[in-house]
């Protein structure tokens, strides 16, 4: 042993990042090598973050399943693939979209345009569809074209430009607005013209310097992946049906099993939900001292599929409880994380309260389809920011994955909040439910009685940073800082990516991070 001694280490936070911190914990300790024990600290009586998912049951009987956060993960990412699978047991509990009806809407005057074929991210990649496409103004059609001459500008290695002056700068104010707007700003749920482009899409920039233009480097992209398919597919034969090849993927009975099996895993009996973490601090031998509050009578359970405590219904059971380890990995958002640190490591509070962040909120809906006659052969909407409509996006989640809904049954997730708008998402549940019926009613031809046979609003506050110009920067100044931190590690969607696979590595490096500041030294087996 490395280490003869017995090792405790609190995790904050049992989003994607706390589980896949404990994972590699506890894969470290099955080598027989290490001592290692762990407890996850969760302030919520859910765990999972935003990947929480609902299944109810229908009044007409069947069931429904409703990812009110993430929906999916990129499938290229096949570490994670891989994980989901084996920690599920199959990749037959892995599934990948709809893509026969694959079709994306941009909202332009109150109507539905569809998104021209051949647009790779918010650059033309063909003629035809661009050049008949209502989306767009002549003028705007021959700016965006125009990128194939404008000079690249030389950028030296590492310098940082937004999203919104590159879009502007290459193909015109009106492919930024109409729709790289809604499309990288409204996924991610930033500004573009705050939003680092090396932070997040440092392609761009790289293409640029290599072609020249936008255009051609998303063109020679394509190229790529048509003869790596071709390859592919010459060289495995016709694709396994098991495992997904869409773009994106999930899993059959929702997001949320994928955390669920993680907390199976790594033991439920570690994992301590409504137990807020309220002091850190370090002590005199090099261990850390954490302050939590926890509910003196309460008990695991599971609702619809998420692993949660329930208290017994006593008043006024909260105590304060001193817990001590020989390590801290954070995983909880870098705002909390900064309230943390502010005394124990005060630079590096200061750059994650520098970190900024938006809200949102989920609604999802299920009408029965006698009310929903409107055409369903599409996965989504967006809502440029010059529409000013408070719905800022729609998927339509019963044609984007099968089996999401029973069949009669149409079930629909809106989108509020993000950076643009940091008021709509506080509206109340009913309020919420009502705006996206009369959008869809507007929009879609949603019958203007129809009562929605299921609704449920999902709520994320202060849930998505925001990559600002220079992020990376300020990210190489905080692993500076946190490599003097002996014993203590950070983890989650603030810091190197947002999705689920950057968050579940996140978590990974804190806790290999940690292993090696303890002594601990392991293959990374991940």
């Amino acid at each position: 042993m490395a280490n003869s001694n017995s090792l405790h280490i609190a995790i904050i936070g049992a989003g994607i990042a706390g589980l896949g911190a404990a994972y590699q914990l506890k894969r470290a300790a099955e080598t027989g090598d290490f001592d290692i024990s762990y407890t996850v600290f969760e302030s919520d009586n859910r765990i999972g973050g935003q990947l929480w998912t609902d299944r109810p049951t229908l009044p007409c009987g069947g069931a429904v399943i409703a990812d009110g956060g993430s929906d999916s993960y990129l499938t290229r990412k096949h570490a994670t693939m891989a994980r989901v699978a084996y920690l599920m047991g199959t990749e037959n509990q892995l599934i990948g979209t709809d893509d026969s009806t694959k079709q994306t809407f941009i909202v332009k005057g109150g109507k539905l345009i569809p998104l021209p074929d051949g647009i790779m991210m918010f650059a033309p990649t063909k003629i035809l569809p661009m050049a008949t496409t209502k989306l767009y103004s002549w003028p705007a059609k021959f700016r965006m074209a125009a990128d194939l001459i404008i000079p690249r500008k030389k950028l030296d290695p590492g310098i940082d430009e937004s999203i919104g002056s590159l879009v502007r700068r290459r193909l015109g104010s009106e492919c930024m607005d109409r729709l790289a707007e809604p499309l990288v700003g409204g996924i991610n749920g930033s500004n573009p013209d705050t939003m680092s482009t090396r932070a997040t899409y440092p392609m761009l920039l790289d293409m640029e310097q290599k072609y020249g233009s936008l255009i051609r480097g998303f063109l020679a992209q394509r190229k790529q992946v048509e003869e790596m398919r071709v390859k592919a597919s010459a060289m495995t034969g016709k694709p396994s049906s098991s495992a997904p090849r869409t773009f994106f993927s999930s899993c059959i009975d929702g997001l949320d099993d994928f955390t669920n099996s993680m907390a199976q895993a790594i033991g439920e009996q570690n994992i301590r939900t409504r137990t807020p973490v309220t002091a850190l601090k370090r002590i005199t031998d090099g261990k850390y001292e954490l302050t939590v509050a926890r509910e003196e009578s309460t008990n695991i359970v599971r609702r619809s599929g998420v692993i949660c405590e329930h208290s017994s219904g006593m008043q006024d059971n909260t105590v304060q409880e001193t817990i001590h380890a020989d390590a801290v990995i954070i995983t909880a958002p870098a705002w909390t994380a900064g309230e943390m640190l502010n005394d124990l490591a005060p630079e590096v509070a200061e750059i994650l309260s520098g970190i900024p962040h938006s809200s949102c909120a989920t609604i999802i809906t299920a009408f029965d389809e006698a009310d929903a006659l409107f055409a369903k052969d599409w996965h989504g909407i967006l809502a440029p920011g010059i529409e000013h409509q408070k719905v800022t996006g729609i998927s339509l989640m019963s044609s984007k994955w099968a089996g999401r809904a029973p069949a009669g049954s149409v079930l629909l997730r809106g989108f509020v909040g993000g950076a643009r708008d940091d008021v709509t998402h506080n509206l109340p549940d009913d309020e919420l439910v009502e705006l996206v019926c009369k959008t869809y009613v507007d929009l879609l031809g949603l019958a203007p009685d129809a009562v929605p046979t299921y609704a449920k609003v999902f709520r994320f506050p202060r849930a998505m940073p925001q990559y600002i110009v220079g992020h990376l920067d300020r990210m190489k100044a905080l692993n500076q800082h946190m490599a003097k931190q002996i014993g203590l590690a950070l983890g989650g969607a603030a810091y190197t990516g947002v999705g689920v696979p950057n968050c579940l590595e996140s978590g990974e490096e804190a806790a290999l991070k940690i292993l090696s500041d303890l002594g601990c030294v392991v293959d990374d087996a991940r």
